[in-house]
């Protein structure tokens, strides 16, 4: 019996066992939805084709399942670049699928034509136009396999209309064969022996963990590697939760706006263990003054990030869950006494310090730390109150922090809380976010309220793009130039206009008792907190400096 190609491309996602798309529907992609009304695959229409990827992929990083969106051809193609340039700088595994015009059309200039495979080959791990319908199920098995095997990452499928309209027979691909794609998993054993040699005749190791850590699942392994060598534990942006943060050998996120002690480690210890990392400049600092003391072990799945930033003494290539595993039997036990007392003094000497008389952003975060609890999933926008939540929140599991790394997505929290929301329904879900960012998606509250997603936003509001105000103060003389918002909309009436719960904290007395609150309600929920536009990130690596030459607060 046949079927069409819509019919078929559903099928084939029923197959990967796909719970939910995220999407906006058009004219090259009615067949589709015609298909999906009948289908086992619930669908969340988003108001804007961006937030349909940044869903998907708050869904796959919260559930460790390939994350799905849809949109048309043309402007709906388009606005899904951003967020697959997002997915694809942090590794996230998406299958985005796209609408096309016929095939007979493509190359013509047709209405709402856009070649959306060349447009998205630098930003996609792979991608495909299906040019015949017999090609669609198995194209739908190999997207899966590349999206969610070796170093995860975004693989788009685009599908002509006349695709989906035409009949084949089903045909069921059950396994991937794929001649040139062979991700290596187990390190070379040779490479493991040496590491351990280098492991073991350190006297002043640190262990960097970074979001290869999650996507691996290693985080139990990281945590008896640590304690069997009492080595410190410093994590990325993209590691926060791969290790807890109220351990003794946690010492923070490292990097431009990491903590003191942190940096200090990097740029003293003798030997750097740099696990799922790919030692970006916002990690490094000055790449030529960035831990001048130390041999780096450096494990990650991507060959291509092995030396790429950083000089490496012993690169060792594969999956870190499956290196550790080998690894660590071979380690020994060791104390490294002076080397944690010495880490004990930094913590002492040089504590995360802010303005302890007026409501900040870094009061109020200690304070959600305090009282979400440990299941609760974080989601941040790109900005100041990013760094502060990294800083301050205390991520004790993995898969809890869920934040745009290596693009720096504006927008991208609101619309993450949504998918991490609907992937996890059993969890409280936070998206910290602020006045600029969150005005670039908050038509998403439409989405929110439709699937009685009880997200709670907490929303710094200092009516001006911070972080840019921060960098014009250092490095355009204090100069300011388009960073303020004078018309800002009342937050506490927006919410009113959905159905959604506000509130507002205008000072330190009311933020335990509001957040409390807001935290205990069953509702969407904005939690505005109105705070000084003067209060600067601290600790900052400024340009051309090294880690331990930061800039604390005074």
């Amino acid at each position: 019996m046949e079927i069409t190609g819509a019919q078929c491309l559903i099928k084939a996602l029923e197959e990967q066992e796909v719970e939910v798309i995220y999407g906006y529907p058009g004219g090259a992609v009615l067949p589709i939805y015609d298909v999906l009304l009948e289908s086992s695959i619930k669908h969340v229409l988003v108001r804007q084709e961006q937030a349909a990827v940044h869903a998907a992929s708050g869904y796959a990083r919260t559930t460790g399942k390939v994350g799905v969106c849809m949109a048309t051809s043309g402007p709906g193609a388009t606005n899904l670049v951003t967020g697959i340039a997002t997915a694809y700088m942090d590794s996230i595994p998406l299958v985005v699928m796209t609408g096309q015009v016929s095939t007979q059309m493509v190359g013509t200039d047709a209405f709402q034509e856009v070649d959306i495979t060349g447009i998205t080959m630098p930003i996609t791990k792979h991608n495909y136009l299906v040019k015949n319908v017999k090609d669609l199920s198995k194209t739908v098995k190999e997207a899966f396999h590349i999206a969610s095997t070796g170093r995860p990452g975004p693989v788009l499928i685009d599908i002509p209309k006349n695709v989906s309209d035409s009949k084949v027979k089903w045909v069921s691909h059950k396994n991937v064969d794929l001649r040139g794609y062979k991700p290596t998993y187990y390190g070379h054993p040779s490479q493991i022996k040496n590491a351990a040699l280098l492991i073991n005749n350190s006297a002043r190791p640190v262990i960097l963990s970074g979001g290869g850590v999650i996507n691996s699942n290693s985080s139990e392994l990281v945590k008896l590697l640590a304690e069997r060598i009492q080595a410190p534990v410093a994590t990325t942006l993209m590691g926060l939760g791969s290790f807890p943060a109220d351990h003794e050998l946690f010492v923070g996120m490292l990097g431009m706006h990491g903590t003191p002690v942190a940096n200090y480690i990097m740029s003293n210890a003798d030997l750097i263990i740099g696990l799922g990392v790919r030692f970006d400049d916002r990690a490094t600092g000055a790449v030529d003054k960035f831990a001048p003391k130390a041999k780096v072990i450096h494990i990650d799945i991507d060959p291509a990030e092995i030396g790429k930033n950083v000089r490496v003494n012993l690169p060792i290539v594969g999956d870190v869950k499956l290196i550790l595993e080998d690894l660590v039997p071979k380690i020994n036990e060791n104390t490294n006494p002076l080397w944690l007392e010495q880490i004990k003094q930094w913590k002492q000497d040089h504590a995360l310090k802010y303005p302890e008389n007026v409501l900040t952003p870094q009061y109020v975060i200690s304070i959600l730390s305090e009282l979400a609890g440990g299941d609760t999933i974080v989601t941040t926008d790109v900005g100041q109150h990013q760094m502060w939540t990294a800083l301050y929140y205390k991520f004790n599991k993995p898969r809890t922090l869920i934040s745009s790394g290596g693009l720096g997505t504006m927008g991208y929290g609101f619309p993450a809380a949504i998918g991490a929301q609907y992937g996890n329904r059993d969890k409280r879900v936070i998206a910290v976010t602020g006045d600029g960012s969150f005005q670039m998606h908050m038509a998403e509250m439409g989405t929110a309220m439709e699937h009685n997603l009880p997200i709670k936003i907490l929303l710094f509001n200092n009516s001006c793009l911070g972080l840019v105000r921060q960098l014009q103060y250092f490095y355009c003389e204090k100069k300011y130039s388009a960073i303020d918002f004078s018309c800002n909309p009342d937050f506490m009436q927006f919410a009113r206009c959905y159905g959604a719960a506000g509130y507002r904290i205008t000072c330190m007395e009311e933020a335990r008792s509001v957040l409390e609150e807001a935290l205990n309600n069953d509702k969407l929920t904005i939690i505005e907190c109105m705070v000084p536009k003067e209060n600067l990130v601290h600790p900052m690596v400024l340009n051309t400096k090294g880690l331990d030459e930061m800039e604390l607060y005074r």
